[in-house]
């Protein structure tokens, strides 16, 4: 085991300790205790659509110039992403540099919102963790080191040092856990990254289950991903097209069938693999057949379908902007993600996601009541954030 990704028994409990201090610091909410409830508004479409994209912006504080201020005061942004380096620029911070900056960001962030913001970040564990203790936050451990040792109490206690941590930090929704079985340990985004608990999908429900019942408990929301299963794959949708069809199996459903049917599910991230046992024509963030006819209408979920970043080249290089953003509505998905940490930083792009989905609306081509079908979803997740 490498020395970076051990995670010591002691080491673990004073993880607990501190991410429970951190917590003691914003005593506002308690475990337990049930949300008020988000009801929706007499919104206007504009209001509406804005609520259908999140996105990731630069600035450890909100200048008045901040292209992010400007999305939510006039665009009613739903959601915002967080990272701690910013890929395009190579700077080492981005919105994170230590637990009472991030505290102040994020209470900054939710204060411009007229409706509840998602304030959303990839803290899986392990190598993916933007909260790290480069930047004062306590470690981490892989989701694959987890599954291997499969103490669920130990994924428990991972995941409630997890949740304090976000909850400290006034972050609400964890894009997590990945609930991609590791059918190939070489896959060079999920197997590499240690991200997948297991490829047994038994051991990957009881650990996601965990991992969700940990973040409910300190009022933070869980996303599973990356629907319909990207841990076959051979290649990496951050780069370009990937085919998964002659190595996904239908096991690699059988996660999302039970975390949905245990009533657990939050959302779902969509993955950007192309799948032609699913759909001869579309990757699956813009497959109808997938989003709809699969996870709905086969599965039962009816909750909110989230995209993964719009902006990886699976998407970027192969589809117009517009089309992409067509195609991923009438597919079924309620939030267009918009990482902006890609190749290139554009502050633009959530105001043309925006601008894009009115154009849809207002040629006939998508009808005013897949938004408000989007609209009342992600309001009542927001009903559930619980601070």
């Amino acid at each position: 085991m490498s020395p970076t990704l051990q995670l010591t028994r002691r080491a673990f409990l004073s993880a607990g300790a501190r991410g429970a201090a951190a917590f003691a610091l914003f005593p506002g909410w308690l475990p337990g205790r049930r949300p008020a409830p988000v009801c929706p508004t007499a919104a206007g479409l504009d209001e509406k659509i804005g609520q259908m994209v999140l996105a990731g912006f630069r600035g450890l504080e909100l200048a008045e110039g901040n292209p992010v201020v400007a999305d939510l005061r006039r665009r009613s942004l739903g959601g915002v992403a967080l990272f701690d380096r910013d890929l395009p620029s190579g700077s080492p911070v981005r919105n994170i540099a230590s637990p009472a900056q991030l505290n102040a960001l994020d209470t900054s962030l939710s204060r411009l919102a007229a409706e509840p913001l998602l304030i959303g970040i990839d803290q899986e564990g392990g190598q993916v963790a933007r909260l790290s203790p480069e930047h004062g936050f306590p470690p981490s451990i892989s989701q694959q080191r987890l599954g291997a040792l499969d103490d669920v109490e130990a994924t428990r206690q991972a995941a409630e040092t997890t949740a304090q941590t976000l909850r400290a930090a006034g972050i609400n929704l964890n894009l997590a856990p990945v609930v991609d079985l590791n059918l190939n340990p070489a896959n060079p985004i999920i197997g590499r990254y240690e991200r997948s608990f297991s490829a047994d999908p038994d051991i990957v429900t009881r650990h996601a289950l965990a991992v969700i019942r940990a973040h409910h408990r300190y009022g933070v929301l869980t996303t599973l991903k990356h629907f319909p299963g990207h841990g076959s794959s051979q290649g990496d949708s951050h780069l370009g097209f990937v085919d998964v069809t002659a190595t996904w199996r239908p096991v690699e459903l059988q996660p999302f069938r039970a975390l949905i049917r245990a009533g657990s599910c939050d959302a779902i991230m969509t993955a950007h693999i192309f799948n032609a046992q699913l759909d001869p024509d579309f990757p699956a963030t813009l497959s109808r057949r997938t989003v709809t006819g699969l996870l709905r209408e086969q599965l039962g979920f009816g909750g909110v379908v989230i995209s993964d970043d719009m902006g990886m080249g699976a998407i970027a290089d192969n589809y117009p902007f517009e089309t992409a953003v067509r195609l991923a509505i009438e597919a079924g998905v309620d939030i267009l993600a918009y990482s902006n940490n890609g190749r290139v930083f554009d502050p633009a792009v959530p105001a043309r996601a925006v601008a894009a989905i009115k154009d849809l609306v207002a040629s006939g081509t998508v009808d005013e009541g897949r938004i408000d079908q989007s609209y009342r979803r992600i309001m009542r997740l927001k009903s559930a954030i619980g601070f």
